[in-house]
């Protein structure tokens, strides 16, 4: 049989094995979605609310919830210079690297080679003088051949882990949609704040002015007086502090849009944001596909469960082929003619014997860190359907405190006026207006928390139902 037939025969061979061995099973679980007790309905629903529909303000793009157009603005700047989003999209191109490392031990490893050199050996009695010009060009593969399936459970993991990086990433644009919206109200309601306390300053200084010509007209006492002067002071002293918050709300917002600390636009002020009294929540089987920590648990838990088969695949034999072809030749000139061509296959196997538990241990480890995944990702669905519970308690009683509060406040503000004209009339004392003004005046910053509060929590619900990542 000649050579070129010998060649052949074994390419046809090698092809054959590769064949076979490329078709093996893969060892280990296949991914089956663990059991999750869903509700029938999200507690916290209003009464009047009803059966759900299918829709839920989690599905509404952010820019649809928020209709302030400068916080959009906000929110769109933090979507591409936050750093925390950026450092998230870093992490899946991290994951994307790590996935073609690891998918490329699938297959074989080829390498090229070629070496030459020019030896001279000069004349001796017993032999001429002597030039060589030996070359060597040649092939080489090496591939361990994935015949238990360790590679493609370690592809799948790694393919997995990308996807749940993909969805941290939505979770990192979903909280900073959030934070953005949370920082904004909060700095509305500050200005709010502000314009309380400079509008009771104005009232207080006017009240002080009427008391001091009272005072001078031996119509009141210098305590009127003092009380009233200290009722300003109040409100003065108050300016500074909402000042220093207002500056201090702003740099943290700056901060979320990867900014250096800078004044911060406003849009509609707070009581523009219309709020309605309820909001769709939706189906909650639907939130296990919109929330990204969930998706991004599960995705954590089939990674862990293809490890398993990586793990167990240790206990079997590892196949592994390498083939080597050149041409070899003690002169340069002769170095690709027929005779100066070499070729060598050569198979391996290799089965462990003894490794001290070491591959058992490994098994049991991977099986751990899978059940461990299991109860990460169950008790993400609990976390998430105890907030979306939370978050539509919030919504709702935070609408009926704030309307509580609101008639708190309209009682003590008429309170304030009634104490003013019967200390004008003589039938009252300065105390009662000092009393009745200071509720007025807390009662008008109680307000305008209720107010914040109340879009605070439209802004959490949203939140919990697994918005503000859409894109």
């Amino acid at each position: 049989m000649t050579r070129g037939k010998l060649a052949r025969i074994a390419s046809a061979g090698f092809i054959a094995v590769v064949g076979i061995l490329w078709t093996g099973c893969a060892v280990g679980p296949n991914y089956k979605r663990p059991p999750v007790t869903v509700p029938e309905t999200y507690r916290g629903l209003p009464p009047e609310a009803g059966p759900q529909a299918a829709g839920s303000i989690g599905d509404e793009k952010w820019w649809t919830v928020f209709q302030d157009e400068q916080l959009q603005k906000l929110i769109r700047q933090a979507l591409v210079d936050n750093y925390d989003v950026r450092i998230a999209a870093a992490r899946i191109l991290e994951a994307r690297a790590s996935l073609g490392i690891t998918r490329a031990d699938q297959f074989p490893t080829i390498t090229g080679g070629a070496s030459g050199s020019t030896v001279r050996f000069p004349k001796t009695p017993i032999s001429p003088e002597f030039e060589s010009s030996p070359a060597v060009v040649n092939l080489s593969l090496f591939w361990e051949l994935d015949f238990w399936g360790k590679y493609r459970r370690a592809t799948e993991a790694a393919r997995a882990t990308l996807l749940a990086t993909e969805w941290g990433r939505r979770a990192v644009i979903d909280s900073l949609v959030s934070n953005v919206a949370t920082a904004y109200f909060q700095l509305l309601e500050l200005d709010m704040e502000m314009e309380i306390s400079r509008r009771t300053l104005d009232a207080r200084q006017e009240s002080l002015r009427l008391v001091e010509i009272r005072e001078k007209g031996g119509t009141t006492s210098l305590m009127d007086v003092r009380q009233s002067e200290y009722l300003m002071n109040t409100a003065a002293a108050s300016i500074p502090d909402v000042e220093r918050r207002i500056e201090q709300q702003e740099n943290f917002i700056s901060i979320l849009l990867g900014q250096n600390p800078a004044p911060i636009m406003r849009g509609k002020p707070l009581l523009a944001t219309v709020i309605s009294p309820t909001v769709p929540a939706g189906l909650p089987s639907s939130l296990l596909e919109r929330r990204p920590d969930i998706q991004s648990a599960e995705q954590q838990l089939v990674a862990a469960n293809a490890q398993i088969g990586v793990a167990k695949a240790a206990y079997f034999p590892q196949i592994t082929l390498t083939a080597v072809g050149g041409y070899q030749s003690p002169a340069l000139t002769d170095l690709f003619t027929g005779p100066a061509g070499f070729w060598s296959l050569v198979g391996q196997l290799t089965q462990p014997i003894f490794e001290g538990g070491r591959i058992r241990s490994g098994v049991r480890l991977s099986q751990a860190q899978q059940q461990e995944a299991v109860l990460f990702y169950q008790e993400t669905i609990q976390e998430a359907f105890r907030e979306v519970s939370d978050s539509l308690v919030a919504y709702q009683r935070n609408q009926e405190f704030r309307a509580k509060q609101a008639a708190v406040t309209e009682a003590a503000v008429d309170a304030t006026r009634l104490a003013n004209v019967r200390y004008r009339g003589g039938v009252a004392s300065y105390l009662e207006v000092l009393d009745t003004d200071n509720l007025s005046f807390s009662a008008e910053l109680n307000l305008a928390q209720a107010q914040l509060n109340e879009r605070l929590a439209l802004v959490q619900l949203y939140n919990a139902l697994g918005g503000g990542w859409q894109e």
